[in-house]
């Protein structure tokens, strides 16, 4: 009984060492994904990273004619609140494939404190 608790904490921290020696390079491949949030049937586009970082916001010129200031704000901060939840979720899928599966008691809840994925409850 004792070997069979044993062996599952040596299981365990060799995923958990595996887990961390990939971090730096899944950090790193973050900055390479790129999404878009989009706004007014696309006359607003923002474009984030993996990291959640804005990279780009589009804005097309002919909204800008409108004149109408607090429409076109309303629509920067939806299409880049849209953005970064699509970077959230576009990491936190990554990070799933990074993990393969591993099954590292208290990870959705790191995950959840580092932005990625679902939020706990």
């Amino acid at each position: 009984m004792m070997f069979d608790k044993l062996s599952g904490l040596a299981s365990m921290m060799k995923q958990a060492k595996e887990l961390q020696s990939k971090m730096g390079t899944f950090q790193d491949s973050l900055k390479e994904v790129t999404v878009t949030g989009e706004a007014g049937g696309g006359m607003v586009k923002v474009t984030a990273n993996g990291q959640q970082t804005i990279l780009n916001c589009e804005i097309e010129p002919a909204i800008l004619e409108t004149g109408d200031r607090e429409m076109l704000e309303d629509l920067v901060v939806s299409a880049a609140n849209q953005a970064l939840d699509n970077a959230k979720q576009a990491a936190a899928e990554k990070m799933s494939e990074m993990t393969g599966g591993m099954n590292l008691p208290g990870l959705q809840d790191a995950m959840s404190n580092m932005g990625l994925g679902p939020q706990g409850s």
